[in-house]
């Protein structure tokens, strides 16, 4: 994430730390499980807020395998089954990217 040094340092950060506090937080019966949404534009790639060219922006994700970057509702997708259905999962890293990562 080229620019992004202290954005980058804080995921990897959290996701590091996810094991441990979601073993602790389980003996008081709290489930933790961190999410990692890849880019999602939440208007920090609007024309009136971003900082970078759209141009080289909209190149980029038009590469991408969905030829889009994530919507909040993406993510959101996730969280609610988590909320409801993925009680058996505890601790994980789970990344919902749209294979941005790939």
């Amino acid at each position: 994430m080229r620019g992004e040094v202290a954005y980058a340092t804080s995921k990897a950060a959290l996701a590091g730390v996810t094991a441990t506090v979601a073993a602790e937080l389980l003996e008081l019966g709290i489930i933790l499980n961190t999410v990692n949404p890849g880019p999602v534009n939440t208007g920090y790639m609007d024309p009136e807020t971003t900082d970078r060219s759209l141009d080289e922006l909209d190149r980029y994700i038009q590469s991408t395998p969905f030829g889009r970057v994530g919507t909040p509702e993406d993510p959101a997708e996730l969280i609610g089954w988590l909320s409801s259905a993925g009680s058996w999962v505890v601790g994980q890293v789970l990344t919902t990217d749209g294979g941005f990562g790939l």
